[in-house]
């Protein structure tokens, strides 16, 4: 793959990229429309792929924030047409590494010492590379070690990286007024987080102590004095990672065993801990060789307050969801409905939570529940379809929900996809015994 040797990081420098692929997307437009003039029946698909690719190319040379906006759309696969899902899935763990004398550079600038006076062999290539950071492999006294190091200005350019995306956001999800600034609050702070490697440190002891006791599942060990701000060094974890798994096993019991630990694991952070890995897509999950599930990255932890985990999980009861007084107040807890909506909006926003959450909440009322159920995926691509393309929607304010859901919703849809990718069939409250 090819490496980068520089990544811009003013602001000047990341508009002009990201101007460049607005002009790219803009020829895709023409093209499309051109060819839709002499047939009528040209469909998007090709406009779809185009623009799919045009957009990745632009955002994987400025990494950062911007690369992991389109890291979290991939995971939104009943919502984005395939062909963005699938080129922005790359975004996830295969993306264009920085050179290997950028490496060094880097890494001298964040650490104070090339990587090769800090340990006994040091890869300049890198293994794989992400949004933020890439991870190389080293070796310190016998021991195999992943470094990851991160990419240089992404700390300092995410709020202007955001305030180019802020007005395609607002007028893709129809963000009205100043109360969607929260969203992009939460959003600025949580990106902020995952380039504090110091605070990823904190992070995975705390979750990965409270969790060791939670079968099939392994954690990596972080090195304090081998890891900096901007550098963090763990133990090297082998196995494949869980896309990859899925994709080849075909033992049910297997899929089985690796989707409980998953569960478990997210189940018993959430309502024990009341903070979660908040960032489940496959390349944060490797499977070893004796069907182990290996969590390797605690960059994006979401603390969830008790003000909202309390209604949030009461309206995961169907009897709840089903009492329209109950539901009502728990719609005005959660900031779904709002005192100024007026008789209209409070009856479309009730219609579609109650459709929505009778949905989601599915896995929560069963003894088990069989991610393989295609019934259920169709539902939710059903559903997703139909509001996307619902008129009256449009018309709304969408500045619908406590900023919470921003990473709660985001944690509960990436899990779900990966437990459909296992077609794994779990127990639902296996993690009490965990207690």
């Amino acid at each position: 793959m090819k490496t980068i040797d520089k990544i811009p990081t003013s602001k000047l420098g990341r508009t002009a990229e990201l101007v460049k692929t607005g002009v790219k997307v803009g020829g895709n437009y023409l093209k499309y429309y051109s060819k839709k003039a002499v047939n009528p029946d040209t469909t998007k698909d090709q406009l779809n792929e185009d623009n799919a690719a045009d957009i990745y190319d632009g955002l994987k040379s400025l990494k950062g924030s911007a690369l992991k906006v389109a890291q979290m759309l991939s995971m939104e696969k009943s919502i984005l047409p395939n062909a963005y899902v699938e080129k922005f899935s790359l975004a996830q763990f295969s993306v264009p590494p920085l050179s290997a004398p950028l490496v060094r550079k880097t890494f001298k600038k964040y650490h104070g010492q090339y990587p090769e006076d800090l340990y006994d062999t040091f890869a300049t290539q890198s293994i794989n590379a992400a949004s933020i950071g890439q991870v190389h492999k080293a070796i310190k006294d016998g021991k195999k070690l992943a470094v990851k190091i991160q990419y240089p200005g992404v700390a300092n350019s995410i709020s202007s990286d955001l305030a180019m995306v802020k007005p395609i956001a607002v007028r893709m999800f129809n963000l009205k007024g100043k109360d969607s600034d929260k969203y992009f609050k939460e959003l600025e702070g949580k990106l902020l987080e995952e380039t504090d490697y110091k605070l990823e440190l904190r992070q995975s002891r705390e979750i990965t102590e409270a969790c060791e006791k939670i079968p099939n599942l392994r954690f990596p060990k972080y090195y304090d004095k081998l890891s900096s701000e901007r550098i963090i060094t763990m133990d090297w974890m082998d196995g494949l990672h869980l896309s990859e798994f899925a994709k080849q096993n075909n033992d049910q019991e297997k899929a089985d065993k690796v989707g409980q630990a998953l569960w478990d694991f997210y189940m018993y952070q959430m309502h024990i801990l009341k903070a979660v890995h908040a960032d489940p897509h496959p390349g944060n999950f490797l499977v070893d060789q004796d069907n182990n599930l290996i969590a390797i990255d605690f960059g994006c932890v979401k603390k969830v307050p008790m003000e909202f985990y309390t209604p949030y999980f009461e309206l995961a009861d169907k009897k709840n969801i089903d009492n329209p007084h109950f539901f009502a107040q728990k719609m005005f807890q959660l900031e779904i409905l709002r005192e100024d909506d007026n008789p209209e909006e409070k009856r479309f926003f009730s219609e579609l939570f109650h459709e929505m959450l009778s949905l989601f909440t599915k896995p929560f009322n069963d003894t088990t529940f069989d991610f393989a159920n295609e019934e259920f995926w169709n539902k939710i691509t059903e559903l997703s379809e139909k509001y996307s393309k619902d008129t009256e929607l449009r018309k709304m304010n969408g500045n619908r929900g406590s900023k919470h859901f921003l990473y709660i919703n985001r944690t509960f849809f990436g899990l779900y996809n990966l437990l459909h990718d296992l077609k794994a069939r779990i127990v639902v409250n296996n993690f009490e015994k965990y207690l």
